[in-house]
Order: C-alpha cells, then sequence, then structure tokens
C-alpha cells in the first residue's frame, strides 16, 4: 500500500508539476480539450478558471465534471459548479474532489464576478482545501484567487488570473501553489475561437498552452490544443441540445503517461 500511494503522488506531481494540495482544477472538458486554457472563459467553467468571466452569464447554470488522469480511478477528479446571475453581479459555488480512500483532496469555494463596463469584469474566489490520508488525519487551508477580464476589440479579449496569490503555509515547509496565468482569446470568425495562455507556477517554470474551438455546425464544437510542461496534446467536442444543456467530453495524450479521458454537462435553468 505504501508504495502505490508514492506511485500515485509521484503521477499526480509529474501531471501538474506539483505536488502540493490546493493546485487549481480544470475548467471543465472544454478546457481539457483546448490545452488546459481558461483565462478568458465567459461561461460557467469560469467558475473554475477565472471568476471573471461568470459576469458573462445570463442565466443560472451549473455544470458537473470528471477526469481520470491515465485512466487511474485513483487519480480522477470530480467537480460541480453553480452560478446564479443577479442585478449585482454572478454568485457562485464550486466542488471538488481528487484522489480516493488512501489520500484525497477536497475544495469548496464560493465566487463573485461584476461586469464594471462594457469592457472590463472581475472576480474572486474564497477557498477552503481539505487534505485528508487515512492513517495521518485531515489538514485544512483556506485561501483565494482573483482574476479579470478585458475585451480590447469585439474579437480580442484578455484574461488575467492569479491563484492564491499570497503564500499560504500548509504544514512545515510546504505551502499552497501561487500560480499566476494571462491568456488572450481571438475569434477571426463566428465559427473560431483561437485561445492562447501562459501559467508560472512560483515555485516551478512557465508552461504555455493553447487551444482552438471550432463550431462544426450548429450543435457540434471540435477543440483541439495542446501545453508545455510536461508536453501534452488535448482533444474534444462539444454537443449543444435545445439550447439549454450541452456534453462536452475530451481527453488529453502524455508521451509516456498515456490518455486522460474528460467528461462533462453544462446546464442552463
Amino acid at each position: 500500500m505504501k508504495h502505490a500511494f508514492c506511485l500515485l503522488i509521484a503521477l499526480h506531481t509529474f501531471l501538474l508539476a506539483t505536488a502540493q494540495n490546493g493546485v487549481p482544477p480544470v475548467g471543465g472538458a472544454r478546457a481539457a480539450g483546448m490545452g488546459y486554457t481558461g483565462a478568458t472563459f465567459g461561461d460557467i467553467n469560469a467558475l473554475f478558471a477565472n471568476q471573471a468571466g461568470l459576469a458573462k452569464l445570463e442565466n443560472t447554470t451549473a455544470t458537473a465534471f470528471g477526469e481520470q488522469r491515465f485512466l487511474l480511478s485513483e487519480l480522477g477528479s470530480y467537480s460541480f459548479g453553480l452560478a446564479l446571475p443577479t442585478n449585482s453581479g454572478t454568485f457562485g459555488v464550486s466542488l471538488n474532489y481528487f484522489g480516493f480512500e488512501g489520500y484525497n483532496e477536497q475544495r469548496v469555494g464560493l465566487a463573485y464576478g461584476r461586469q464594471l463596463s462594457d469592457k472590463l469584469s472581475i472576480g474572486a474566489q474564497a477557498l477552503v482545501l481539505n487534505t485528508q490520508i487515512p492513517e495521518y488525519g485531515s489538514r485544512a487551508a483556506v485561501t483565494f484567487e482573483l482574476g479579470f477580464l478585458v475585451t480590447l476589440l469585439p474579437e480580442l479579449q484578455l484574461g488575467v488570473h492569479a491563484y492564491s496569490p499570497v503564500r499560504v503555509q500548509v504544514v512545515e515547509s510546504e505551502y499552497l501553489p501561487s500560480v499566476l496565468k494571462a491568456g488572450m482569446q481571438y475569434r477571426p470568425s463566428e465559427q473560431i475561437r483561437l485561445l492562447a495562455e501562459v501559467e508560472k507556477d512560483i515555485d516551478y517554470p512557465a508552461r504555455a498552452k493553447f487551444g482552438l474551438e471550432y463550431q462544426l455546425a450548429e450543435p457540434f464544437q471540435l477543440r483541439v490544443g495542446v501545453a508545455t510542461q510536461p508536453t501534452t496534446v488535448t482533444f474534444g467536442m462539444g454537443y449543444q441540445v435545445m439550447d439549454k444543456m450541452r456534453f462536452d467530453i475530451a481527453s488529453s495524450y502524455h508521451e509516456v503517461l498515456g490518455f486522460s479521458p474528460a467528461g462533462g454537462l453544462v446546464y442552463q435553468f
């Protein structure tokens, strides 16, 4: 059991370039299909990627998402989110679970996004994170994330997001990861979105991420992407059902560790 536990932690480390609790979850299967981008999202997935994008929502929206890293059930990550637009801004709640019985991480967040002008929106989220190992108990930590989204041109957006910008100590000499990312989204046409991001964990090398989303037909969206550190190729698709529901599926491929399938559901009330 001890060796299996060490192997799982090593895999988690290799995938995310960090073995610390509190690594930000993926912004849904949409992000997973586009190189794990998301800083410029303006849908419910902004709840996990950049809360400023929540200000773009017009309807109460819920999402559920799961990813099984390298086809190992012990490395499963599962998220749920709900966002409620109001006249005072958009409020949201997010939940995330990663791991298995012998080691798991939980995250609960309360988010808020607000449109300050036609071109600028801001957002933030307060987070409670908990790590549990049955033999050693559990340990909780509190942090936050914040971001903004700017429309530079009708077809060009800029998003910046900071995750746990203040160093939070979990145990002696171990801290929650502090991650800063900046991204741009360009829409040369109504059918195509091009996304590019740079992400920097304070303790690790910068990571570049690129994604493309193509509206193949009215209900279908095709997605591809690539990310570095480690080098990962991604692909996926979305299917819109009656304007209220969308199914997303995706997978990433690591040349050493293999595939990580993902799937999600988005529903607008």
